[in-house]
């Protein structure tokens, strides 16, 4: 066979390999869970925990592959920060009415509060090293 049939066949053997991994990848990140230090907030309880203090509050859903993959990132601030960041998490599903208000449109999305106001907002996914530039700015 000529070369360019090698390559071909080697360049399909890549693409199936990465998908591969990273549907694996996703399968593993899908069974994690919330660390004790996260906070679930709602309608009612959700201005008195960004009222004090830096908070970090995650908009997500249930379903959503992405919002799943911060789950480890968010885990590590919490424990790490505890103290000094508060990580809430607010499900967009079944709190309606302050993801409306805050317009959140894509999920995930992180909106860093300092003493109950918008300072940063965060669209997608991000490595822990991103979020916490963000907080360390505001500190």
């Amino acid at each position: 066979m000529a070369w360019w049939v090698w390559t071909l066949i080697g360049l399909g053997a890549l693409v199936v390999i990465l998908f591969a991994y990273s549907y694996i990848r996703l399968k593993l990140v899908g069974n994690a869970k919330d660390s004790d230090s996260i906070i679930h907030v709602n309608d009612s309880n959700f201005k008195l925990h960004i009222s004090k203090g830096i908070v970090i509050v995650d908009f997500w859903a249930e379903w959503c592959q992405p919002c799943k993959m911060m789950i480890p990132v968010l885990n590590q601030i919490a424990e790490e920060e505890q103290g000094t960041v508060k990580v809430c998490k607010l499900n967009v599903d079944k709190v309606k009415k302050t993801a409306a208000k805050f317009a959140v449109k894509s999920i995930p999305t992180l909106i860093i509060f300092k003493n109950g106001r918008e300072m940063k907002r965060i669209v997608g996914v991000k490595p822990k090293n991103t979020v916490m530039k963000e907080v360390k700015a505001l500190l």
